[in-house]
């Protein structure tokens, strides 16, 4: 089994895993909400996001991890009772699925891998390549045909950026990316070409 490179303080990310063999990880409505919930409880202390999307049988999620003086280990929420000695933004990405899957294997009876085995993270090299990652996340319920438009569905964080609702999303700095609040919309309304990250694409 491939290993996985740990993640680096200071970094960005593309974070993203599919429901073990392909199957759905989100199967209620109810669900989207939890993930999202338990995504503020652990890895909001450790990192900070920049756009996300969940569909049925995965997600993408784009970060930046928090330089170690920058997280407060009081906020840290770990999946066992022990404190561990070092903060690892890996592990707590490993709680953050953990628990999720403990929730949703309780809810709906179910047992086992909710996830496969090992997220993926792709580290983010260039501001061209972070600017393509938000429009691809943002435009991935219409690449798999979930809607006609990305601002028609509910679980990623397009609408969020284009409004004005209070957010922990680096809302400011992803508009910036993009020059302004139109420009950022008017990019999104573009064909762009993701060819230089469709090896990241998780088909269904």
């Amino acid at each position: 089994m491939e290993a996985k490179v740990p993640l680096t303080h200071g970094n960005y990310y593309h974070i993203y895993n599919r429901g073990n063999n392909g199957i759905d990880v989100f199967l209620e409505t109810e669900n989207y909400y939890h993930f999202l919930r338990l995504y503020t409880k652990y890895i909001e202390p450790i990192a900070e996001t920049y756009a996300w999307c969940l569909l049925k049988n995965h997600f993408h999620i784009l970060v930046r991890i928090k330089e170690k003086t920058e997280i407060i280990e009081s906020e840290l929420t770990y999946s066992t009772t022990e404190k561990p000695k070092i903060i690892e933004p890996s592990r707590q990405f490993s709680h953050f699925f953990n628990s999720y899957t403990q929730a949703i294997n309780k809810r709906h009876n179910r047992t086992g891998s909710l996830f496969e085995k090992n997220f993926e993270r792709k580290l983010v090299t260039s501001e061209k390549y972070f600017q393509q990652l938000i429009f691809y996340i943002h435009n991935n319920p219409v690449h798999h045909g979930f809607v006609k438009q990305m601002n028609l569905y509910p679980w990623s964080s397009y609408e969020t950026i284009v409004s004005n609702k209070p957010t922990m999303l680096k809302r400011a700095e992803v508009i910036a990316l993009f020059g302004d609040h139109e420009n950022f919309i008017y990019y999104h309304n573009q064909q762009q070409n993701t060819n230089e990250i469709i090896d990241f694409i998780i088909e269904h």
